[in-house]
């Protein structure tokens, strides 16, 4: 039996839910923002009735305004979408149990084996969304296929509130004319350089010369183009089984332009503090570190470093995030705002190889931030702090575990 899959999107999602909870407000122009007090001022997301005004997310809120006066701003409260998510997952959970999230308002269903109970793959999503609608108060775009590329395409394919099914016999003449880019995994970096080969469409990547594209883009290569050509073969994982942590990261937005090295160093010093704590409450070391940075002009980038030996130690982590900054980035521009994530997690019980000149010092350190972890739980974030923290209180007084603020990522890798 053919697979049939679904990708499922909450539309305009936090903007919905405001709408939702908030009826007043649903025929008026309405974003969703951070807190301007604390310059995480910039549009998150919008309703329709605001995207008639070409209100774009990641801009200022000021530049939102100069759009539309009448824009009713929100303050975004991730509580609570995080519950409208799980009550969204619920309802898919109802048809399957390989549901796989993908994002906060995302996600993909395996429903091949539902079928004989629910009906097709249409039948299903329009029950889904027919539900959502009904329950929630808001609303979800389904794209119905055979792989998870294409149902993504799908869900992205007609928006709001529509189901779209690509099927074996139709995909070509839906897909293959959309740009390039509209396929996922398809970032700007990899845009660039398929646009220098002449590969504008879908359809061109679909037919170009495979070699041409492993050249260029590395195994890559190969990947999109067997994407373009439908043969995407990866299963959706099953809910329960997506709950072991695979990364943990937090971001902030600077209460003022970072300018200096120092200034960097000192809210990365707050932000690495936090995500190895993290690691270490939950038994976990990490073996890869990344970092984003945003300038004051809005433009984004990601790196990322492999480490030697696996770890949770506050200084390891501290010291690689400075070492990509530093190897990434000239601060020809200020620095808006930062963020540092793990990833490649293991148990810290599992074994690690020290390196027999530096064993001493690795303990001590562990043992160093073991100490300061029990004197912070009991007396709160700030009641031990490394010196450089010290240099300007005004950069490092924000609490990334107490807060555990959100913010969105407005770039794409590739």
């Amino acid at each position: 039996m053919e697979r049939t899959i679904l990708h499922s999107d909450c539309n305009s999602f936090y903007a919905s839910v405001e709408c939702a909870l908030h009826p007043e407000l649903k025929d008026k122009p309405v974003a969703v923002c951070g807190d301007s007090d604390l310059r995480h001022g910039i549009i998150l997301t919008k309703n329709e009735v605001a995207k008639k005004f070409k209100i774009k997310t990641g801009e200022a809120i000021w530049q939102a305004r100069q759009k539309c006066p009448s824009l009713v701003l929100v303050k975004a409260n991730f509580s609570t979408y995080l519950e409208f998510s799980r009550r969204v997952k619920k309802i898919y959970l109802d048809y399957t149990d390989n549901v796989e999230s993908f994002g906060i308002d995302e996600a993909w269903l395996d429903v091949t084996g539902s079928q004989m109970l629910f009906g097709d793959g249409e039948c299903i999503a329009r029950e889904i969304n027919r539900r959502v609608r009904e329950e929630l108060g808001i609303t979800v775009s389904i794209g119905v296929s055979f792989n998870k590329i294409f149902a993504k395409l799908g869900s992205d394919y007609k928006k709001p509130d529509a189901i779209t099914v690509i099927s074996r016999k139709n995909f070509r003449d839906i897909l293959y004319p959309l740009p390039a880019n509209d396929l996922l995994y398809v970032g700007c970096a990899t845009t660039r350089k398929l646009k220098q080969l002449g590969i504008n469409t879908i359809g061109q990547l679909a037919s170009a010369d495979r070699r041409t594209l492993t050249q260029t883009l590395g195994i890559w290569g190969e990947r999109l183009q067997s994407y373009a050509l439908g043969l995407d073969k990866s299963p959706v994982s099953k809910y329960y089984e997506n709950r072991n942590v695979k990364s943990i990261g937090n971001s902030t937005t600077a209460v003022r332009d970072l300018k200096t090295l120092s200034d960097i160093k000192i809210v990365f010093s707050t932000l690495c503090d936090s995500v190895s704590r993290r690691l270490r409450e939950q038994n976990l070391r990490c073996s890869v570190v990344s970092i984003s940075v945003r300038n004051n002009k809005l433009s984004s980038f990601e790196v990322q470093h492999k480490l030697l030996t696996p770890t949770n130690i506050t200084r390891d982590i501290f010291e690689t995030a400075l070492m990509l900054f530093k190897s990434s980035y000239k601060l020809e521009r200020p620095v808006r705002s930062l963020g540092i994530s793990v990833n490649g997690l293991i148990p810290e019980c599992d074994g690690v190889q020290l390196n027999v000149f530096d064993q001493g010092d690795k303990r001590r350190l562990e043992q160093l931030d073991i100490a300061t972890d029990k004197l912070k739980q009991r007396y709160g974030s700030f009641a031990v702090l490394p010196a450089i923290a010290l240099e300007n209180k005004r950069l490092s007084s924000f609490d990334p575990i107490a807060d555990h603020v959100i913010h969105p990522v407005g770039f794409a890798i590739s």
